[in-house]
């Protein structure tokens, strides 16, 4: 079954980073088969939430485009370099491809071979030399043995087709000879008292036993064909090992791992249509072609907290999304086929995942139902945000005697928590809840704080006003917003960028706003902050 990637929105809070725990419990409780992720470093608020509970931080992950490992390919097609050009040929025509990664008896890739490389040898390959293994030769010739004392059999082929008498007085046999001949008894005497490297002894002739007697003694190797000298000489080029012909070309090498549309743009210039997929380490894995290439397994996904292509993970488009679970506006996601879509007017995706146990009658354990209680007391801000609706209240409560706490103080700790900058600069502090929007072709960027004491960051104010103008040029918006809300005071502290000085003296209807501006009862970026700036922008 196919691995399911749940996950939240980038720079993800509590709320995005439980709920995706949450549902990705009550998923693979459902069957499926699936695991929580985040796309970022989690804040010190998840943090302290995810160990008071015991819970792991989700694995990160970095994108979800396709990549080779997820395209159907000739998983397991390779042969190791020790096999003959005939017994390769046979895989190819058997397997239906033109080419074949080559690999060492470990599996580590060593060159690749086509259907073009074996033609050439077989019309202009080297015919006087042989680098074979006995059991190839056998195959290749359709031979039996006679006597074997080598593995590897490497030699200068010499066919008897001059008279005997030629052959004995003009050609010198070496330890290295590789000699095919038919029932001539002459010249099977030379070449055992040569000690050439072996005899192929054609027509299924037989061999005098005092010849047999010294090759024994000599350790000569000998097979014996039914097939005549012509046939003989013709076959055993097909014993060679597939190594002498092998192209060694890692250029034309990929991995698992690199992305499909990397390598269909580099295999236009290599312009090749078999290429070996190897791992990081280097064993090989098998044969793509470009020519069946058919089936994609593109990743599947499921959001939660967020449905805007901007805040979500790279390469979305290229994987499926099968759900969402969100509470915030509908966003510019798109998808090729239907899905389950969970969009609701409550203050914590946690909510509507709480909403769904329900519906499937499974029971919440301990420490999800805690970690389901702290995405909602995080986006409701223990339940004074504005989002806050009777359901939030609803599942606040249920969840809180699961878990066994209460809930006010817990929330307390959790926000005293989320308000330690300890360690953290200032563009860490303020990349840490930041959240990108976009509008007709341009964007611009709401960044939140929530702390218990804004003292320390009012009193930089000068240096995070420098942030955000550098955030805002690098990275292109039209201007960036640092939301700081008092938790206690129940409001929020405005810094930006002097670019957006005009919308948010708009939005609040007074003349030169300053920075530091304090707004009442201000605290959600959802409700009260994106609709006022979309409403007055243009």
């Amino acid at each position: 079954m196919d691995k399911i990637y749940i996950f939240g929105h980038q720079n993800p809070d509590t709320d995005a980073v439980t709920s995706a725990i949450a549902l990705s419990y009550l998923k693979n409780k459902q069957g499926l088969n699936t695991e929580p992720r985040v796309l970022g470093h989690i804040s010190n608020e998840t943090k302290y939430v995810l160990d008071y509970f015991n819970e792991p931080v989700p694995k990160y992950l970095n994108n979800v485009k396709l990549q080779l490992k997820d395209v159907d390919y000739h998983k397991g097609l390779y042969i190791n370099e020790r096999e003959s050009i005939k017994n390769v040929y046979d895989t190819l025509h058997n397997q239906s491809v033109t080419g074949i990664p080559i690999v060492a008896d470990d599996n580590k890739y060593r060159g690749i071979v086509t259907i073009q490389d074996i033609t050439r040898e077989l019309i202009i390959g080297n015919f006087e030399k042989l680098n074979a293994y006995y059991d190839n030769i056998l195959d290749a010739i359709n031979g039996e043995t006679i006597l074997k004392f080598d593995d590897e059999i490497s030699g200068d082929i010499l066919v008897a087709a001059y008279k005997s008498t030629t052959i004995i007085e003009n050609i010198k046999f070496t330890n290295d000879s590789i000699l095919i001949v038919g029932d001539r008894d002459s010249i099977i005497e030379k070449a055992v008292n040569s000690k050439v490297k072996l005899i192929i002894i054609t027509g299924n002739s037989n061999i005098k036993d005092e010849h047999l007697s010294i090759a024994k003694k000599n350790k000569i190797n000998i097979i014996r064909t039914g097939k005549d000298t012509f046939h003989t000489s013709k076959l055993i080029c097909l014993s060679n090992s597939i190594s002498t012909i092998m192209k060694v070309d890692k250029s034309k090498v990929f991995h698992e791992n690199d992305y499909y549309d990397d390598f269909i743009e580099l295999s236009k210039k290599l312009k090749h249509n078999n290429y070996p997929i190897l791992d990081n380490k280097g064993y090989c894995l098998g044969l793509i072609r470009i020519t069946e290439i058919v089936k994609k397994n593109n990743k599947k996904v499921m959001l939660v907290d967020h449905q805007e292509k901007s805040q979500s993970v790279f390469g979305l488009d290229e994987a499926q999304i099968l759900e969402i679970v969100d509470h915030h506006k509908i966003g510019n996601i798109n998808t090729s086929a239907p899905i389950n879509f969970r969009n609701m007017t409550v203050g914590s995706s946690n909510t509507i995942v709480y909403c769904m146990y329900e519906e499937a009658s499974v029971e919440i354990p301990k420490n999800i139902a805690g970690l389901m209680l702290s995405g909602i007391l995080s986006d409701t801000l223990c339940l004074k945000s504005p989002t806050t609706t009777s359901m939030d209240v609803d599942a606040v409560v249920k969840l809180s005697i699961i878990a066994g706490v209460d809930y006010e103080k817990f929330a307390f700790n959790m926000f005293k928590a989320a308000s330690s900058l300890d360690e953290l600069t200032k563009e860490e502090i303020i990349k840490n809840d930041f959240k990108v929007f976009p509008y007709d072709d341009k964007k611009f960027a709401v960044a939140q704080v929530i702390t218990v004491d804004v003292d320390n960051m009012l009193n930089e104010y000068k240096e995070y006003l420098d942030k955000l103008e550098n955030i805002k040029d690098k990275e292109g918006y039209e201007f960036v917003i640092l939301v700081v809300t008092d938790i206690l005071k129940n409001g929020s502290y405005l810094l930006f960028t002097e670019s957006a000085k005009r919308i948010l003296e708009s939005v609040y209807d007074i003349d030169n706003i300053r920075q530091k501006y304090y707004v009442d009862r201000l605290v959600s970026r959802k409700k009260q902050i994106i609709p006022a700036i979309l409403d007055n922008i243009g």
